[in-house]
């Protein structure tokens, strides 16, 4: 970890339920911008159609925790029996290059890298409504039973509820275009402060 987290680029956390849509989005932002986005470590299996260092970076539980105590991760945390965390390294890269860089991580992750971070953007996405949301994560399920969505569910509840205490915008993704371009507004605009 770095003496000093204050680097030359801006931090911008995207937070949010699972199946909200923050991939979209900041893949959507990167399209549009000259933004890095971190690309996190996870022991969880990896998806169909999942690229290693595109999508995740996937490690076996013993790899994780080897690096974990070499203190390589900005944040790391258990999601769902599987662990999840942010390299130091690219990170650490691109905001001494004065890039923007994006972290796509859960709210308990967000809150550790504000810490380290004080000046971070963070954004959580919210959903239209409940409902949106519930369709999109049983749209979305990678061979999980009923419980398992259910589970996420209430942890997105819980997600919610945590948001809007350390979070300083909320921005519903009703309209991805709207929600892109309100994003990136936020962003230019602490860019220029």
């Amino acid at each position: 970890m770095p003496e000093n987290a204050n680097k030359k680029g801006n931090l911008v956390v995207i937070s949010g339920p699972s199946g909200v849509g923050k991939s979209t989005i900041c893949k959507e932002i990167v399209d549009r911008t000259d933004a890095f986005l971190s690309v996190s470590a996870t022991t969880r299996s990896r998806g169909e159609g999942e690229v290693e260092g595109k999508n995740y970076y996937f490690l076996s539980r013993s790899e994780f925790e080897k690096k974990i105590q070499a203190g390589e991760f900005l944040e790391y945390a258990e999601v769902f029996g599987n662990l999840y965390g942010t390299p130091w390294g690219p990170v650490e890269k691109a905001l001494d290059e004065g890039k923007t860089v994006l972290l796509e991580i859960d709210v308990q992750g967000g809150q550790k890298a504000k810490k380290l971070f004080k000046d971070a953007i963070m954004v959580f996405i919210l959903p239209p409504k409940e409902s949106e949301l519930e369709k999109r994560m049983h749209g979305r399920a990678r061979g999980e039973d009923r419980t398992s969505a259910e589970k996420r569910l209430q942890s997105a509840g819980n997600e919610i509820a945590q948001a809007w205490q350390s979070y300083d915008h909320m921005v519903i993704n009703d309209d991805l275009e709207e929600a892109v371009t309100e994003i990136i507004s936020i962003i230019e605009g602490k860019s220029g402060e």
